[in-house]
């Protein structure tokens, strides 16, 4: 039997996850690199989001316009995120004129220009972005309570960066961090698709296993103790509603724990997608804090977030304030549902429903060609492609017992920040 997927190095340090998908003449190519704001420091936060703009402005080969016409003239889609652990490339196009992402992904992996006009102009794209999420509540909400719940670890900053750090970095910068970071030994390419491996080996090592890997400059990333003790921030602004987010500090993704939590998750909150590129929903109603504060009018909406990270992070859970309660209101009544997990087991039957959800969620995240090539790199983001594959095995394996002690371990006062957003108008 042909073996349909294909995992190796090479000599050159790239890491290679190779998936042949024949359902539709389609391909799905992703270069990952394991750069994000985790390897920022004080003065250059958001250069590796901003780095990631540089990365459409075009090589001496692709000038900036020409791959944006040529994708979209076969019908094919392209883009790039950048998150915490990572910042990613794409293109889905069809398989007949897919060689046209392997060449340009290896091209800007050694080849962007950072044109100095370029920067100034997307120096001006990015402090924009930046003004237009503050005036979103939600961002300044999640801003405060990040800076709140770490001291020294890189993940105390939102991706998009500090405003006066945006003004400050230079194009030398930029490129600096592109050098250090856009380098083979610190890549994964993941092609899924309607293509035999043996075929797509040979085109892969033709355009990348040229391209010499470099030293780089590494740096430590501090690691913060617990927080001892309950954070509170107040956030006013923009809008007519008052949130309330309570973030837990959270395991890392590697961690067992982390898969009890996320059954939790689900239990609590309704199953988070992990999958930030696109997939279907399940709906939250039967989750607790759903029947609790949204069925009785406490809350408008209430959700979960755990997102999968190399180092641990938080486990956000954020609530929209019904007009008829203060934000003081849904969190009592938050903890009230919390100490009710805490003070006695969840039934097997719960337990098993939760289960269920998050697995549903999992499956519509990985059920087409471009959400499969992005699971083939994800994980190797925090983990290994292994986690994914073990994924549901681990879910299956979570108790009542269990979810009781991870709980008690970390749903409690002295892990948590609770951020407080109330708008503007109704300050006295």
């Amino acid at each position: 039997m042909t073996k349909t997927s294909q995992f190796y190095p090479l000599p050159n340090g790239l890491t290679v996850h190779l998936k042949e998908i024949h359902t539709a003449p389609i391909i799905s190519t992703w270069v990952w690199y394991r750069v994000g704001s985790r390897n920022e420091q004080v003065g250059k936060t958001g250069i590796s989001h901003w780095v990631e703009h540089m990365q459409f402005k075009g090589t001496q080969e692709f000038p900036a316009s020409y791959l944006d016409r040529e994708i979209s003239r076969v019908g094919g889609t392209w883009n790039a995120m950048t998150y915490m652990d990572w910042t990613t490339y794409y293109e889905t196009l069809p398989a007949h004129v897919f060689e046209i992402s392997l060449q340009s992904e290896a091209d800007r992996m050694t080849n962007s220009l950072f044109d100095p006009k370029e920067v100034e102009l997307e120096r001006n794209v990015v402090i924009s972005e930046r003004e237009g999420n503050e005036n979103e509540p939600l961002f300044l909400l999640n801003e405060a309570v990040q800076l709140e719940a770490f001291a020294d670890h890189p993940y105390r900053y939102e991706v998009i960066g500090l405003k006066d750090d945006l003004h400050t970095i230079t194009r030398d910068d930029l490129y600096q961090h592109y050098r250090n970071y856009y380098r083979p030994e610190n890549a994964v390419l993941a092609v899924a698709g309607d293509f035999e491996i043996s075929a797509m080996k040979k085109k892969i090592e033709n355009y990348f296993g040229t391209i010499p890997n470099r030293q780089v400059d590494e740096h430590t990333v501090a690691q913060d103790p617990p927080l001892g003790g309950e954070k509170r921030v107040s956030v006013s602004g923009p809008g007519e509603t008052s949130f309330v987010q309570i973030s837990y500090r959270a395991p890392a993704a590697s961690n067992p724990d982390f898969f009890i939590l996320t059954v939790l998750d689900s239990l609590l909150t309704g199953p988070s997608s992990l999958n930030m590129f696109g997939s279907g929903g399940t709906s939250n109603k039967t989750s607790r804090l759903y029947r609790a504060l949204v069925e009785n009018e406490i809350a408008v909406s209430c959700h979960g977030g755990l997102q999968a990270t190399k180092d641990p992070f938080l486990y956000h859970t954020l609530l929209t304030v019904h007009p008829a309660h203060t934000p003081e209101e849904v969190l009592s009544a938050v903890d009230q549902e919390i100490k009710k997990v805490l003070d006695s087991p969840v039934s097997s039957a719960e337990i098993e429903r939760a289960i269920k959800q998050a697995k549903a969620l999992f499956a519509y995240s990985s059920e087409n060609i471009s959400n499969q090539a992005f699971w083939l790199g994800y994980t190797e983001m925090f983990d290994s492609y292994d986690w994914f594959e073990n994924y549901i095995d681990h879910l299956l394996q979570v108790t009542p017992e269990k979810v009781l002690e991870i709980a008690r371990n970390y749903l409690n006062l002295d892990n948590r920040v609770v951020g407080f957003y109330t708008p503007e108008e109704s300050q006295a």
